[in-house]
């Protein structure tokens, strides 16, 4: 295959961009010379989106990402090289760009685009925002700041084959949070903790006990078995003589699973035996839960390191394919969950004391860990062992990204750009990009553009949610981090009581009241019937909440949004069968658990006529509901803007995480 030099290459390029630059009329050609427009991601689609926008004609370009290049991106993300890895996605699309096209205006942000210095003043300098993001918490954010704004958002996803681009403008469309999205799916603790029998169960578990070890500590991820499994109904009593759980190396005290390794000093046997011996033996006094089930089998350190190469305990180790491609042994798992410990160990210790590890699947020591301790629990519990690379998978929600569906992508979003640019936005439409042709042997299916969605919790005229529960148990804390920043995707939310005196429950301001947090609703006189009104001024956006207070919630289940107010018919929103693209994730703080196989029904549809596109995960915007700040009064004026985003999660409930 010839090589083009790099000098011929950007004469290509440039000749391309004056062919495509004279058939735009002369009005647009000026206006897509002159108008600003912003990049939201630097990525997959960004990088094509970015060679498309300079060709077209723009030159007036700003692009924003926090993610730094990593040597994954280098087969499909063309304008990295080998010699980027480590550097800003951000600042090296810019250069690489101006290479071909030197005379282009390119300001480039390495943050991220929840950062408050990016507000509803910075989205007004643009015409145009175009999305190629990874992750739902910004998308959300993305979402709302264009309705703030009135700035035309171009929406767009891939997964795999399949694609989708989708228009949203204020008033017009539907907004991207018009229509529920599918949920992430989860597992009970119970299944994690004692009764695995699938791989994703195991590699969950790995993932919740990297966090426990290393990073931030949850109670929701607990590692240890369950003795509240109602499954289980043992007796301690009668079985605890039959534990034969080692009090030498890892005695199974009820203390957190931090604590306990920082006590050996996170020695990887004392840590191999606590959770892959001792723990496995006390799951077996649990006696009722082996009784229709395979019992796991225990691993000691000392003995997995006198298998031989024909021990039946030991899976062969693949000698084909590539090196992430190989299923390990076991004793090939355990010494190299005894090196990622110890790594991981090491990076605990350089950040200083009370420093968390972040868990990224693109980071070799920490992947180590999930795939050794992952593929130990598989073997425990009588599971074919798994590849690195199908863990990574797993574990991140890979679904693996096609170049071209990404440079098809990044074309249609130019296109329907160019549309908006001529004043005709009604010609736009929602554009999915099928793995295989419909019947009218149509790869691309456009969908009219649908109106917004009149209860739609961002973009109606009063957004107003309706939250059922328990008033005497729901803390202030779990209002604001998991009822209003992550179900309704709010940044810095400020709650006040609708109780005619104002009382302030939660404020963006630090330290003003971090001491209601561990406080229930029910202490500030919140009942069944109360209201609530939640302002997140980032984002310019004012949501009503209605409690509802239930005392038989699900097991497990804090809150549940009814999705209408108490006056009205309660409706619970159908969800269509997955027909969304949104190669991006929740912002939850949920480890992914969801199965690629479910992308197949992400798209089916069989007309390349106008139909509607309601259905989709990229979803149209209506009015801008939201309070102005120059409507409030002056203390709401001096109110300091503050955010504490969520990590935008690579495991997302979208199962589509990719570029």
């Amino acid at each position: 295959m010839a090589l083009v030099s790099p000098s011929r290459y950007c004469c290509c390029l440039c000749r391309s961009m004056m062919s495509l630059v004279g058939s735009l009329c002369k009005e647009l050609a000026e206006t897509v010379s002159s108008c600003r427009v912003l990049v939201v991601g630097a990525g997959g689609i960004g990088c094509e989106l970015l060679k498309n926008l300079v060709l077209t004609g723009f030159s007036n370009i700003e692009v924003i990402d926090l993610d730094v290049i990593d040597v994954s991106n280098l087969n499909r993300q063309f304008l990295f090289q080998k010699k980027h890895v480590g550097k800003s996605k951000a600042q090296v699309a810019k250069e690489s760009v101006l290479q071909f096209c030197p005379k282009a205006n390119i300001t480039a942000y390495h943050d991220s685009v929840m950062n408050p210095d990016y507000n509803v003043e910075f989205f007004r300098n643009f015409m145009l925002v175009m999305n190629a993001l990874d992750n739902r918490a910004a998308r959300n954010h993305v979402n709302r700041m264009c309705l703030a704004a009135d700035i035309p958002l171009i929406e767009s996803g891939t997964a795999g084959y399949l694609g989708q681009v989708a228009v949203i403008k204020k008033g017009v469309t539907e907004c991207y949070e018009c229509q529920p999205k599918p949920t992430q799916k989860t597992f009970p603790g119970c299944t994690i903790r004692n009764t695995p029998s699938e791989p994703i169960h195991c590699i969950v578990w790995a993932k919740y006990l990297y966090n426990q070890l290393f990073g931030e500590e949850d109670a929701d991820q607990e590692v240890s078995p369950d003795t509240a499994d109602p499954e289980a109904a043992w007796e301690p009593a009668e079985t605890a003589a039959r534990a034969g759980a080692s009090n030498e190396d890892g005695d199974i005290k009820r203390v957190s699973t931090k604590t306990w390794a920082k006590s050996t000093g996170y020695d990887p046997v004392k840590l191999f035996n606590k959770l892959f011996n001792d723990d496995i033996k006390y799951l077996l006094t649990m006696d009722k839960l082996w009784k229709k089930r395979k019992a796991p089998v225990p691993l000691d350190w000392n003995e997995v390191q006198k298998l031989e190469e024909s021990s039946d305990l030991q899976v062969e180790s693949s000698t084909a394919g590539l090196k992430d491609q190989q299923v390990l042994d076991i004793k090939s798992c355990s010494q190299l969950f005894a090196r990622s410990v110890e790594t991981l160990r090491a990076q605990l210790c350089e950040k200083g004391d009370g420093a968390e590890l972040v868990w990224d699947k693109d980071d070799p020591p920490a992947m180590d860990f999930v795939t050794s301790a992952s593929n130990l629990r598989m073997h425990i519990f009588s599971m074919n062992m798994k590849s690195r690379f199908d863990v990574k998978s797993m574990a991140g929600n890979i679904i693996p990204a096609i170049a071209t569906t990404n440079a098809v992508i990044a074309g249609l979003i130019v296109l329907e750009g160019l549309k908006i640019l001529s004043g005709n936005i009604e010609q736009c439409k929602t554009i999915f990009l099928n793995k295989q042709p419909n019947p009218r042997k149509k790869l691309l299916v456009p969908c009219a553009l649908d109106p917004p969605n009149a209860n739609c919790y961002v973009c109606a005229s009063r957004p107003e949610v309706t939250v059922k529960l328990n008033v005497h148990q729901t803390l202030v804390l779990s209002l604001q981090d998991k009822i209003l920043k992550e179900k309704f995707g709010m940044v810095a939310p400020d709650v006040q009581i609708e109780d005619g005196k104002g009382t302030i429950l939660i404020s963006s301001e630090e330290g003003e009241t971090e001491g209601n947090n561990s406080k229930c609703l029910s202490e500030f006189g919140i009942r069944h019937g109360s209201r609530l009104q939640a302002d997140d001024f980032l984002q310019d956006y004012t949501l009503l909440v209605n409690v509802l207070h239930c005392e038989d919630l699900g097991k497990d289940v804090e809150f549940e949004v009814v999705g209408d107010t108490p006056d009205k018919p309660i409706e619970k929103t159908t969800e269509e069968p997955a027909k969304s693209i949104t190669n991006g994730s929740d912002d939850g703080a949920q480890p992914s658990t969801s199965k690629a196989q479910d992308q197949d029904d992400v798209l089916i549809v069989d007309s390349d006529e106008e139909p509607s596109s309601s259905s989709t995960d990229v979803n149209m915007e209506g009015p801008n509901p939201k309070r102005k700040l120059e409507e409030g009064d002056e203390s709401v004026r001096t109110k300091r803007m503050r955010t504490d985003p969520p990590a935008a999660q690579e495991e997302d409930d979208d199962i589509i995480a990719l570029d």
